[in-house]
């Protein structure tokens, strides 16, 4: 499904990835977390082609990332912090994305009904609170019923009934079958959505496995007491 070699990338005289390596398989939920600038973002941004590595290869679907950017239309993309136009509504906000991506929004109704939006769709963005332009960002990288999902600490400005709500709909989308990739730094997060690990330190993949296996190799403890052990052990 996603796969990269070698993959490097500097800003200056700064090296944030520094020869990534991974086979992200079809189906298969990731958790993805490292310390900060650690080049987590970095990459997702490699793979969504908002950044141009400085060299190394990249494919998504058999298909290398080579300028044609047709492969996103296979990616749902929920950033952290999402910047959009302020002046737009939030149902102009979502005719203007379906217009530039052509396809039909399948879910657009539900997740609108999920997560509350019925009431916001006149309302200009620059009026939202922080939570309800979260609840848009994932309405638009879920809307499309994409393959891959790439989530950038998705449930941060969250309360706790639309974060219950975003991640079953997460758990849904794993019994479809789909790919999903979650950053985050809520550890507890990690380990509820997703079944397998990914931890970058310096712009290195320092393990990739299943999640358990390292639970168990620190003596079955929690998740965060397993990638703190192993960030202890870097020297972070």
């Amino acid at each position: 499904m996603i796969k990269i070699e070698d993959l490097q990338k500097s800003f200056g005289k700064k090296g944030v990835l520094n020869g990534i390596n991974l086979d992200i398989p079809r189906g298969q939920a990731t958790g993805i977390v490292g310390p900060n600038g650690s080049g987590k973002t970095t990459m997702i941004k490699t793979v969504l082609g908002l950044v141009k590595p400085d060299s190394g290869r990249i494919e998504v679907n058999g298909v290398k990332l080579n300028g044609n950017y047709a492969y996103r239309h296979q990616i749902g993309y929920m950033p952290q912090v999402a910047r959009y136009p302020e002046n737009m509504t939030v149902n102009e906000l979502l005719e203007f994305i379906k217009s530039v991506r052509g396809t039909e929004a399948i879910f657009e109704e539900k997740l609108v009904d999920h997560f509350g939006l019925d009431s916001e769709l006149e309302k200009p963005l620059r009026v939202l609170s922080g939570g309800n332009r979260q609840k848009v960002g994932a309405t638009l990288a879920m809307m499309f019923n994409p393959e891959i999902l790439i989530l950038d600490e998705p449930t941060a400005g969250l309360d706790p009934r639309a974060s219950t709500t975003f991640k079953e709909l997460v758990h849904e989308e794993k019994k479809n079958g789909k790919t999903v990739l979650l950053t985050s730094h809520i550890m507890s997060e990690i380990e509820e959505l997703t079944d397998h690990l990914i931890f970058i330190l310096d712009g290195k993949v320092r393990y990739n496995g299943p999640m358990q296996e390292l639970i168990s190799k620190s003596a079955g403890r929690k998740l965060e007491s397993a990638v703190a052990s192993m960030m202890e052990g870097a020297g972070v």
